[in-house]
């Protein structure tokens, strides 16, 4: 999944949004903690979020395997 974000001023700081799909799938929420890797060589910076490691399971698995119980 990939998205192109503004950068956006934010009082004396400048900020890039999370998606709300994108928060949904990392399971992430305002407050949590982040780490930043900054790569200066390649422009890349790296975010590790503290939040959920497991992706959530799709509705229709949830159905079905409710179904066959």
């Amino acid at each position: 999944m990939m998205a192109k974000q503004k950068i956006i001023k934010t009082g004396h700081s400048l900020a890039v949004t999370i998606p709300s799909a994108f928060a949904r799938l990392l399971g992430i929420k305002a407050g949590q903690d982040v780490e930043v890797k900054i790569e200066p060589e390649t422009g890349r910076a790296i975010f590790t979020f503290s939040g959920n490691k497991q992706l959530p399971l799709s509705q229709n698995l949830v159905k079905s395997r409710k179904k066959k119980r």
